[in-house]
C-alpha cells in the first residue's frame, strides 16, 4: 500500500478535494493506499513517512526524495487527467 501525503496551504480545503479525487481514481483501479493531509509548511516534517508527495501549492524543498506531483489541475480541471495518471502510476509502482 503506498502512503500519499497531500498538502495545501491550510492542510483543509483543497486538499481535501485533492485527496478525495485520489482515492476515488485509485479505488476505480484497484489500487490499495492510505492519503494524509497536510499543511505546506508541515511537508518537511512529515515526508520521510510517505511514498508520493501531492502539492496544490508551490514547494520549493528538496528535502522530499520521493515522487512530487503538483497537482494545482485538480483544483483547475486542465490537465486532470495527465496528472491523476501521474500519481496512478506512481502509486502502482
Amino acid at each position: 500500500m503506498k502512503r500519499i501525503l497531500v498538502a495545501c496551504g491550510n492542510g483543509i480545503a483543497t486538499s481535501t478535494v485533492v485527496a478525495t479525487k485520489i482515492k476515488d481514481i485509485c479505488a476505480e483501479k484497484g489500487i490499495a493506499i492510505s492519503v494524509t493531509q497536510c499543511k505546506l509548511l508541515e511537508i518537511d516534517s512529515k515526508v520521510d513517512d510517505f511514498d508520493i508527495l501531492v502539492t496544490t501549492g508551490r514547494y520549493g524543498g528538496d528535502s522530499a526524495k520521493i515522487p512530487v506531483v503538483s497537482a494545482m489541475s485538480l483544483l483547475t480541471g486542465i490537465g486532470e487527467e495527465e496528472t491523476l495518471e501521474e500519481i496512478v502510476n506512481y502509486a502502482r509502482g
